[in-house]
């Protein structure tokens, strides 16, 4: 029989399902990880709520407090007890589960995340050159990017930042499943900060062109993908884009490569050790 916890939810983005008893309100993924273990109640009077930063409604709580957040924003321990961060704290409050843990999750991987490499259906699925989609146009270095790469090719913006294809991509996905290159810069920098930016296109035999979490090779294997940080400049790294679009061998190398260095999940992107943190809260253990 799975343990019973009083929960409530505050202050997330809009959509955001806040009573998932409840049915075709929205999403609440944090709702279905819990539910895998715990014996969920929706409550206003609850024990323990997890919020994050679209709002101030947690003031209104007497209970313990957990911080959730999908954005570059720190844990504040004035307001929180617990937090579930970007950030890499030595701190036990705090767990790193980067929405790139999240986005893995959603799309079923939890231990691994296998490679399904058939490089002939690659080749017909991967017509296009690079595409980019986003919908923060203030990302400076980003949109220098796509500047400077459509010198050599045409890359396509399907987002609502720079839009070039004429309408906006609703199938994010199958979008970026038709190009050989997707740019996966984060809208800003810091140590530990990634998104779904890295996860998506590699859902898709994509190679991801990153750039926002220097730490990025903590985690994933950097053979897999282009990043910024192993370049002295922007010009370098575009030739080196350059030479794996126009080489099939380097190209297929690159797509081989395993999303990390082993097959399992690194420890703060496997979503068994978050059931754990949790586990240390609601047996308050921490």
């Amino acid at each position: 029989m799975k343990n019973k916890i009083k929960l409530a939810f505050s202050d997330f983005w809009g959509g955001f399902n806040y009573d998932p008893t409840k049915l075709n309100i929205g999403d609440n993924t944090l709702y279905t990880i819990l539910s895998e273990k715990y014996d969920i109640e929706i409550s206003d009077n609850p024990d323990f709520l997890i919020f994050s930063v679209f709002g101030n409604s947690h003031y209104r709580y007497n209970c313990k407090k957990i911080f959730y957040t999908g954005e570059n924003i720190r844990p504040d321990y004035n307001i929180c007890d617990y937090s579930i961060s970007f950030d890499y704290l030595d701190d036990n409050r705090n767990f790193r589960f980067p929405l790139s843990a999240m986005i893995l999750y959603e799309n079923g991987i939890k231990n691994k995340f296998p490679k399904n490499i058939d490089y002939d259906k690659i080749k017909l699925e991967k017509k296009k050159f690079c595409n980019f989609i986003f919908s923060n146009p203030s990302a400076k270095l980003r949109n220098q990017l796509l500047s400077d790469l459509s010198t050599y090719k045409k890359v396509d913006s399907g987002g609502r930042a720079l839009n070039n294809i004429g309408y906006y991509v609703s199938d994010k996905l199958s979008f970026l499943n038709e190009y050989k290159f997707t740019i996966s810069f984060e809208n800003s920098e810091y140590n530990g900060y990634t998104t779904e930016k890295i996860v998506h296109p590699k859902l898709v035999n994509s190679i991801p062109i990153y750039w926002g979490n220097p730490h990025v090779g903590k985690e994933w294997n950097k053979k897999s993908f282009i990043s910024l940080y192993d370049f002295s400049n922007m010009n370098e790294m575009i030739e080196y884009i350059k030479e794996i679009d126009n080489n099939d061998e380097l190209y297929l190398k690159m797509l081989e490569e395993p999303h990390f260095e082993n097959d399992d999940l690194p420890y703060n992107l496997n979503v068994n050790n978050l059931l754990n943190f949790f586990d240390k809260i609601f047996n308050e253990s921490i």
